[in-house]
This record gives C-alpha cells, structure tokens and sequence, in this order.
C-alpha cells in the first residue's frame, strides 16, 4: 500500500524559510510525478509546485522565485520543497500528491503558518 509522509510544517515569522519533505513508500516503482498542492481555511486547493521523474519543474505563480522543489537522490522517493521569503498568505495546509503507474495518491497534509 502506498503511503506519502509529510514532514517540516511549523510556525514561522514572515520572511523566514521552511523546508518540507514528502516521502513515498509501500510501491516498487517511484512517482512518475510528484506535487506539492495547498489549502488554506476557505480557499480553493492550489498547486505551489510539481517535478517529474524525468526532471520537469513547475510552480505556481505565487511561489515562483521563493519556493524550489527538489529530489535530493536518484531513487526519487522523496520530494522536498525549500520555502523561502514566507509571507503570511503562504499558510496553508500543505499536501503531498504523486502518480505511481495510473493511480495517485495523496498525504494527510502538513500545516505551515506564517506569522506576520
């Protein structure tokens, strides 16, 4: 079964840095894609960032030249986001998503609060 751990959410002032890791485990095969996606309280979700296995990048608008989604080894399991310059619009609860073969598969999210 495939399970995505989140870790790294907190507390932090505006203008500090954060960086989460999503970890995926239980499958034979590692993500195709895997993304990084927030819901702040009354928002719609949101896509801040996605890297392919292939080694494609995307970002959202409000994060781009501030957050950096990265691999940190070949085996591609685990995706880490560096959030840097945080603002206060940036909490949210920040989810984990990936496709393994035709299934995806989300985390339970890690919240991220920004003070201001």
């Amino acid at each position: 079964q495939v399970q995505l751990v989140e870790t790294g959410g907190g507390l932090v002032q505006a203008g500090g840095s954060l960086t989460l890791s999503c970890a995926a485990s239980g499958s034979i095969s590692s993500p195709n894609v895997m993304r990084w996606y927030r819901q702040a309280p009354g928002k719609q979700r949101e896509l801040v960032a996605g890297h392919t296995k292939g080694g494609q990048t995307t970002y959202g608008d409000s994060v781009k030249g501030r957050f950096t989604i990265f691999f940190r080894d070949n085996a591609k399991n685990t995706v880490y986001l560096q959030m840097n310059n945080l603002k206060p619009e940036d909490t949210a609860v920040y989810l984990c998503w990936c496709v393994i073969g035709q299934y995806e598969y989300w985390g339970q999210g890690t919240q991220v609060t920004v003070s201001s």
